[in-house]
């Protein structure tokens, strides 16, 4: 840990007010999406899901769990949707109440892809990928676990309408009153099925060269940006991340550093990176410095993974990230922001809750007392 005069300085950084492409934050501290799967069952969100944001609005900004963008698109039971207007007027809800508590709250865009089954699909047909290739993986349904199937691969105009979708859902992520939109191109989802040669195994427009394999991330952010301003538009990525059975790609840094370099045409707010493996390890294999995306970024870097103070003020300190963004941490602690302020101890989480049920594990979770935010800070 630091010393107490540069402890100081580095807390008042970290807690200090970043422009971020429209908007300027409270704070360099970012919720990260967590996916709880307390939606109702056609993707509405729920009044429970409104007081579970606000209770954490003091972060810089909150990156909503992820949202399917269509029908198509759902891969887990009870998550929130953004194509129908039942669904724009649930999540009104949610930006408003994290406005009034003054929180600032982009939603994410999410198709998953393979990374489903056929109860969760519409008509039951099987989840569309780049490439019939199964994931190892199962998918969270209404009825418990169930092992993914293989997927169909997508026809060229069925990729042509995605991309309309994600535009869609992006018009009405602001509708909704979200300040932005952030694309979730990680975690061995859709997008980054196409990305990787592991996944993609397509010989047309969409496959092949790494040129070809990004064409629908790109194609993706340009309608997004088109539709939102780039200003308010983010992208995660997870260039070395093993989640969801998505293998290697065979030269990730020249795969993810042509994505960056194509990425600053959009002038968008912020990249997002997942440092290491989703939820494991922060090391990143091969030699492959995630600094160099950074660097080849023409704006904000949020860095994720494992983060807790002590990695967060060491990577201010050491200029690796603009934003820090925590997510777990979260979950458990409402006030996260306060106590990591103030050094306090964390809540523990209960993991039996993360996904489904109700306030249990999700809105329930204290907040420190006066009493022992007075003793932290003595």
């Amino acid at each position: 840990m630091p010393d107490t005069a540069t402890s100081t300085a580095l807390h008042a950084d970290l807690f200090q007010p970043v422009r971020l492409g429209s908007y300027e934050l409270a704070n360099r501290i970012v919720m990260a999406p967590l996916t709880r799967s307390r939606a109702g069952p056609d993707g509405v969100p729920r009044p429970l899901m409104a007081e579970y944001y606000a209770q954490r609005a003091s972060a810089g900004l909150i990156i909503s769990e992820a949202t399917n963008i269509s029908p198509q698109g759902r891969g887990y039971a009870f998550t929130p949707g953004l194509f129908s207007c039942a669904q724009v007027e649930g999540w009104r809800h949610v930006t408003q109440a994290v406005h009034t508590h003054g929180g600032r709250i982009f939603a994410q865009l999410w198709h998953v892809g393979r990374i489903s089954h056929p109860s969760l699909q519409p008509g039951g047909v099987a989840p569309v990928a780049p490439s019939a290739i199964r994931p190892a993986v199962s998918a969270f349904t209404e009825s418990g676990l169930q092992p993914c199937v293989t997927p169909r691969a997508l026809e060229i105009p069925e990729i042509h309408a995605i991309i309309r979708h994600y535009c869609e859902a992006a018009r009405k992520a602001l509708l909704a009153g979200f300040d932005g939109v952030e694309i979730h191109a990680a975690n061995g989802y859709l997008i980054e099925q196409f990305l990787r040669d592991s996944t993609n195994q397509r010989t047309d427009a969409y496959g092949g060269s790494r040129q070809n394999r990004a064409r629908l991330l790109l194609e993706v952010t340009e309608a997004v940006a088109r539709a939102c301003g780039g200003a308010r538009v983010g992208i995660r990525l997870s260039p070395v991340s093993p989640s969801n059975d998505v293998g290697a790609d065979s030269d990730p840094e020249a795969t993810y550093l042509h994505v960056v370099e194509h990425l600053n045409a959009f002038d968008l707010a912020y990249l997002h990176v997942i440092e290491g493996a989703t939820q494991g390890p922060r090391e990143v294999p091969g030699g492959f410095d995630l600094q160099v995306l950074r660097r080849a970024f023409k704006s904000r870097y949020i860095a994720n993974n494992g983060y807790d103070l002590r990695l967060a003020l060491d990577a201010r300190r050491r200029d690796l990230a603009d934003l820090i963004a925590f997510g777990r941490p979260f979950i458990a602690n409402p006030d996260l922001v306060q106590r990591l302020r103030l050094g306090a101890e964390l809540n523990v989480p209960d993991r039996a809750t993360f996904f489904g049920g109700g306030a249990a594990g999700y809105t329930d979770y204290p907040c420190l007392s006066p009493a022992q935010c007075a003793a932290a800070r003595a």
